[in-house]
């Protein structure tokens, strides 16, 4: 085929790619495998012969599995020198993008002595359409074959042979080059903060997510719907281990997003549809261009970066502070249910295919260092940590303790079973009354009557109107210290508490805010060691 072709196709001095030249003497012949981020992610597979570099494009890459057959494109010949190039053919150029020198090494005829006899047993191999050699790369080993199909010349299939280094297991999420060790993405240098270059670096990060081995060992099956999240268990104190990693706890609504077909569902616990309250985060999530369920959290934070609950549950109305949905955590990907793969894992593919868009963010995580994040978290006045084992597999609408969490000021959630009459100059009512559940039975916790706002008073007291019964929704009724009109216990808020008496009633309860986000049944005592 000679170098004419390779040569016409681009534009030297303008792509660092090198010119057609003399070959060096090598004892061996050479083989080379780029790792290619053009138009698609693929790679070339580069045979030393007759002075040149023969190349075969290998959309989907090479497999040590003797049961795949990998289509193998014929191109255009290349240099002896490209065996050494690795970089970024810039944009206007032929096969614009970044190159890694995936594999090299050696290869010869599996049934020839020497160099002279391999190179006549391998040119008569592809004259005829079947190919053999034996690589000796440092990722490839072994017999391989390339075997024409088709009448155009150019299509062949890469076949390896059974031999002691065949192997079922992925060797694509090896995505390293044997000579610099960077990656795709470090050699492209993330686009330069270019519109082009972020979609590029993306494509890269999907493509190499679809070849990670823990996606090849998730079972496929029908992408979940309506999915109740898994739940973390409160504990006391913070802590280090190396086998859990350690995430900010945001203050917010957690948020189940579902994509599929172009379409999103996005959802609370509940299962209430929150597509129309935060919208941006829906037309963000849209532009994804595959299938997922991810959990996460939605949040508004301020101008110094802080969420704000107050601000999130008045968005809609409002429009104040930045929406964000921080997302942790991959359920479903492209067919595969992601729920039985360790956490790391699943967080590893996650960062990979979750490309920076307005309002979604990646919640990243530190490892082992839970009670220095802890600190840090606490001085920056946020909500607490969430501990994680890395191991943990993903358990829907289970509380589990290999998901912990840890609070920086005392807290709990309180089902709104009435509310006291007012004195003095307050209106609307004085305290509310709060139960939480012990099975299906729900209990007195006690009563807050501070922290509310003179608007929280009078949006809260229209709230509890069409609510009110004669029944009391305890099965023994408290002792208040006011007269009390009871509810239909739906509303749920949030308290802020100095702890809890030996009989289980909250010490100082003070107002934090309603809790539209978490459904009344849900809501049991929330002290350490004793589940959320």
């Amino acid at each position: 085929m000679g170098l004419k072709e390779y040569a016409a196709k681009r534009k030297f001095g303008k792509t660092p790619e090198p010119e057609p030249g003399p070959r060096q003497e090598e004892k061996g012949l050479v083989f080379v495998v780029h790792k290619h981020a053009a138009r698609a992610l693929h790679y070339d597979l580069r045979l030393e012969l007759e002075g040149v570099l023969k190349s075969w494009a290998v959309p989907r890459g090479p497999s040590l599995d003797p049961a795949v057959k990998r289509l193998a494109v014929m191109v255009e010949d290349h240099p002896f020198a490209y065996r050494d190039f690795e970089g970024v053919i810039p944009e206007g150029n032929y096969g614009a993008g970044s190159v890694i020198i995936w594999d090299r090494g050696f290869y010869r005829h599996p049934a020839a002595r020497n160099r002279e006899e391999s190179e006549q047993r391998l040119r008569e191999g592809l004259a005829k359409g079947d190919l053999k050699f034996v690589l000796e790369g440092e990722k490839l080993r072994g017999e391989f074959a390339l075997v024409k199909t088709g009448r155009d010349g150019k299509s062949w299939l890469l076949l390896k042979k059974k031999d002691h280094y065949a192997s079922g297991g992925g060797v694509l999420g090896e995505n390293r080059s044997v000579v610099s060790g960077r990656t795709l993405e470090e050699v492209f240098g993330a686009g330069g903060g270019k519109a082009s270059g972020r979609k590029k670096v993306e494509q890269i990060r999907f493509r190499e997510a679809l070849e990670d081995e823990a996606l090849r060992g998730a079972p496929s099956g029908p992408m979940p719907h309506a999915v109740n999240p898994m739940l973390a268990t409160l504990v006391r104190e913070p802590f280090d281990h190396p086998e859990w990693l350690f995430e900010v706890k945001w203050d917010g609504y957690r948020a189940i997003a579902e994509l599929r077909d172009g379409d999103v569902s996005l959802y609370s616990r509940k299962l209430l549809p929150l597509n129309r309250k935060f919208a941006p985060v829906v037309e963000s999530l849209r532009t994804l261009g595959f299938e997922a369920v991810l959990d996460g959290e939605i949040v508004v934070v301020d101008e110094g970066g802080k969420p704000d609950f107050q601000l999130l549950q008045n968005y809609g109305k409002s429009g104040r502070g930045h929406l964000l949905y921080y997302v942790f955590d991959i359920l479903h990907f492209q067919g595969h249910d992601l729920t039985g793969l360790p956490l790391l894992r699943r967080k590893e593919l996650l960062k990979k295919v979750l490309p920076s868009l307005p309002h979604i963010r990646f919640s990243d995580h530190v490892r082992s260092e839970g009670v220095l994040f802890f600190q840090v978290v606490r001085e920056k006045g946020l909500e607490g940590v969430v501990a994680k084992h890395l191991r943990s597999t993903y358990r829907m609408g289970r509380r589990s303790r290999e998901w912990l969490k840890v609070k920086t000021r005392p807290a709990q959630e309180g089902v709104i079973a009435g509310f006291t009459a007012p004195r003095g100059g307050r209106r609307h009512f004085g305290t509310l009354v709060l139960g939480a559940f012990e099975g299906d039975e729900l209990v007195y916790i006690g009563h807050a009557g501070g922290g509310f706002t003179a608007q929280e008073l009078g949006e809260i007291r229209e709230r509890l109107e069409p609510l009110i019964r004669k029944e009391c929704p305890f099965k023994v009724e408290p002792k208040t210290n006011a007269p009390t009109t009871w509810v239909k216990p739906e509303l749920v808020c949030e308290v802020a508490l100095a702890g809890w008496t030996e009989d289980g009633i909250m010490r100082q309860p003070v107002f934090l805010r309603l809790r539209e986000d978490k459904a009344a049944g849900e809501v049991v005592r929330d002290r350490a060691g004793e589940g959320a």
